[in-house]
């Protein structure tokens, strides 16, 4: 079994304000625009690791609400399982994680993340939880 291919869990939170506006990270090591996440722990529960990441990623506190969508990465084989938030406590800063910290409109997401993962914020403003697949950053249409 040595050779069996192995999958990682992330989870990501978006984190909505009343006014619409969603949390969003521009990482240290790529640059690029997401919204707060990372791998999950093996003794955590879900809300635990959302909760540590966003709060390890912007200094933000969260209540987690819901999950909203799982995407897989199936060029690194990772599933990521996010969730609905909103902000409980702390200010938005950036940290030895993001480069900078936002609260972005759907649109300024739809214009600067990839759409990997724009495509898990927009999931998280609906109702319903969404399942998608892609290869790091463009989306793969399902065949069913």
């Amino acid at each position: 079994m040595g050779g069996t291919p192995r999958h990682s869990v992330s989870v990501a939170g978006v984190v909505v304000r009343d006014d619409g506006r969603v949390l969003v990270i521009q990482r240290r090591d790529n640059g690029h625009w997401e919204p707060p996440g990372g791998v999950l722990e093996l003794a955590e529960t879900f809300d635990e690791g959302v909760r540590r990441e966003v709060a390890e990623e912007t200094g933000v506190q969260v209540d987690v609400e819901r999950l909203t969508g799982v995407y897989k990465n199936v060029k690194r084989g990772i599933v990521a399982l996010v969730f609905r938030c909103r902000p409980a406590a702390g200010e938005a800063t950036a940290t030895d994680e993001s480069r900078r910290v936002a609260w972005f409109t759907p649109e300024e997401v739809r214009r600067h993340m990839t759409p990997a993962y724009a495509i898990r914020v927009l999931d998280a403003l609906d109702d319903g939880v969404a399942t998608r697949a892609h290869d790091g950053v463009h989306m793969i249409r399902s065949t069913s």
